[in-house]
């Protein structure tokens, strides 16, 4: 089976790049084709691999700020040759799916999200990431030019995986299709329970608006206990600014450290909207309870008074009544980590690897039949 990995842009390491990281695990020769990457960026991550980019790998400042260049993207994606593999497989949260191929190829689109800024508000969106003056003014020009090729290039792929429940229902309305799901894939073996606990909550993630950090570092002035945050991104000045003494910025740590920090941990605070939400499953994972705004797909994975808390509106006062709550109760740590033994990731592969064969051999017999009717 010849077969290519298509991703949005290599500039960070997150969710997506993890399950990326399990594509080439599965096909280690698969060559990998996105529209911008930065070794550097990347710290080292998929440096070994063939790694074919766009022409806007050479525009300057593109690594750096990858986001003002969604028009260029679109095209971008659409003039990489697929015409030699029998399957591409990509993993998508806005432009890799626009991936063209031809009939005799088989295209799975891993989804991970509908792409955000065409659905949602692109006007918080241009916001929470700070893009100049100009570029904020131009967005609502181009928005709708974005939004019908996004909705077109939605129906190239042959077939499509969601990443949660919560995105299957999102494809459902923005792009009218159906869609398998599989879950992304949690490093199990790096997590571990903890046999006792240290005086800390812990937040773990990239350091954007849409994360809610704010909210978390407020609630947590009020109480004075102690908030350990791991991770960066753009927000991390404006944080430090609005947090309290008891509040602890870890920076980047090894994945040595952040076990650590997850088994340690009181309980997790999880205050986001999320399209799946790695970071809550590696704290139960851990056997760590979450304090997690309910919304996103965690609603899903996790029992309230069982494996956590829920909160219902995103604000201080809310996280500070579940924090308040969750003081006066007792969690499993066994129980909670074993609810989440599903999400690892040798299941994850196997999953993946039987998908696609099983839709390639269908994807055959399809074109067989195809040409015995004509020929």
């Amino acid at each position: 089976m010849r077969i290519a990995l298509v991703h949005d842009y290599l500039v960070q390491y997150g969710g997506a790049e993890r399950v990326l990281e399990c594509f080439s695990e599965i096909f280690p020769y698969a060559t990998i084709y996105t529209l911008i990457y930065s070794k550097e960026l990347m710290r080292g991550k998929f440096s070994k691999k063939n790694i074919q980019t766009s022409f806007i790998q050479k525009i300057p400042f593109s690594k750096s700020n990858h986001r003002i260049f969604p028009l260029f993207m679109t095209f971008g994606v659409e003039q990489f040759d697929f015409s030699d593999y029998d399957v591409v497989l990509s993993d998508s949260s806005g432009f890799a799916k626009g991936a063209i191929t031809g009939p005799e190829t088989l295209h799975i689109c891993y989804m991970h999200t509908p792409m955000r800024y065409a659905w949602d508000d692109c006007q918080k969106y241009t916001s929470d990431f700070y893009f100049p003056r100009l570029i904020k003014k131009v967005v609502p020009f181009f928005m709708n030019y974005i939004r019908l090729w996004d909705k077109v290039s939605a129906d190239r792929p042959d077939k499509i995986i969601a990443n949660s429940n919560f995105v299957s229902r999102r494809i459902k309305k923005y792009y009218q299709r159906e869609s398998e799901i599989i879950h992304p894939p949690v490093n199990l073996e790096k997590f571990y329970s903890g046999k006792k606990q240290e005086d800390y909550f812990l937040m773990v993630g990239r350091l954007i608006a849409y994360k809610r950090f704010d909210i978390g570092i407020k609630a947590f002035n009020k109480l004075g206990l102690k908030l350990k945050i791991i991770g960066r991104g753009p927000d991390l000045a404006k944080l430090k600014k609005i947090a309290g003494p008891n509040i602890e910025f870890l920076g980047r740590v090894s994945d040595e450290k952040l076990a650590k920090n997850y088994a340690q941990c009181r309980a997790f605070i999880f205050p986001q909207e999320e399209d799946f939400g790695i970071v809550a499953i590696e704290a139960m994972a851990s056997g760590r309870p979450l304090i997690a705004y309910k919304g996103g797909d965690i609603v899903e994975h996790m029992e309230d008074g069982k494996s956590g808390i829920f909160f219902e509106k995103q604000n201080k006062e809310d996280i500070i009544n579940a924090i308040k709550k969750f003081e006066k109760m007792q969690f499993d740590s066994d129980y909670i980590r074993k609810s989440v033994l599903k999400f690892d990731k040798s299941f994850f592969k196997a999953k993946i690897k039987e998908y696609i064969e099983k839709e390639l051999e269908k994807h055959k017999k399809k074109l067989k039949n195809f040409k015995g009717i004509f020929f």
